[in-house]
């Protein structure tokens, strides 16, 4: 017998989900949850933003070789054709996955600021290039020093300018980038506050970046959702999802013994 066609025939609503996720590896879960993102009745840009902006070079291709695998189609070929404009090119080029890597050039960091300040500026399909190349390929190193120099010369916050200057699912995923960049855990404990308080308990969401995250960071997470939000994950899961889903979420959260 399979497992995980037994868990589908005999569970049922988000506990399933649950439980069944959990049961998929890293990186088959990133290609299930892509897949369903791209080919489900409704596209769901914020799971291609969540995944793609917060991966590495090493997790896209081992995410790549998955969907391959399970559904027998190249993730960059149903991105193409299921997104359009300068949000499927930045997509596109993520899942490239081929950022560099532990590279810095202080040399060359002013003059990346002040391409991305142009392109701030004058929102040109060229400039919008130019912005996403370098948000996409240059390593986690080199843009901690491009954001510093875009700050002084521009005397702006790059997330603030990107939310100044643009808008819809490309201004989300450039930000998603930038937060990623600067610290995932914080990245995802906003996500997941803002799944849990802004959209009513948005379920997919939740359940999503807790079984994705729940072997990599969600210590981190969760240490940053208490001190960004005054109340931990596991207090806020508690106070909205109940039986067997509810008890499945906060046995992946954990949580402090101040938090029961």
């Amino acid at each position: 017998k399979d497992l995980i066609t037994d868990l589908k025939e005999n569970l049922s609503h988000h506990f399933k989900e649950v439980m069944v996720g959990l049961m998929y590896p890293p990186a088959s879960y990133d290609a299930h949850e892509l897949w369903h993102a791209l080919k489900g009745v409704d596209t769901e840009e914020k799971c291609l933003i969540d995944i793609l902006a917060s991966r590495s070079n090493m997790e896209i291709f081992q995410m790549k070789e998955a969907y391959v695998m399970q559904y027998n189609t190249d993730l960059q070929q149903d991105i193409d054709s299921e997104i359009s404009g300068h949000f499927r090119d930045t997509l596109m080029n993520l899942a490239q996955g081929t950022r560099m890597e532990g590279y810095a050039d202080p040399s060359t960091a002013a003059q990346d600021a002040m391409i991305l300040w142009e392109a701030c500026e004058q929102k040109t399909g060229e400039h919008k290039n130019m912005l996403q190349m370098i948000l996409c390929n240059r390593s986690y190193q080199q843009l901690w020093m491009v954001f510093q120099e875009f700050q002084n010369i521009s005397g702006q916050d790059i997330v603030d300018a990107i939310n100044e200057c643009y808008d819809g699912y490309f201004q989300e995923l450039l930000v998603a980038i930038v937060l990623c960049i600067r610290d995932k855990p914080s990245y995802f404990a906003y996500r997941l506050y803002n799944a849990i308080h802004d959209f009513g308990f948005h379920n997919k969401t939740i359940i999503r970046i807790l079984i994705a995250r729940s072997e990599i960071d969600l210590m981190n997470i969760r240490q940053q959702y208490k001190e960004r939000y005054g109340k931990s994950l596991f207090h806020d899961i508690k106070h909205f999802a109940s039986g067997h889903y509810g008890s499945a979420l906060l046995a992946i959260c954990a949580g402090d013994t101040e938090d029961y």
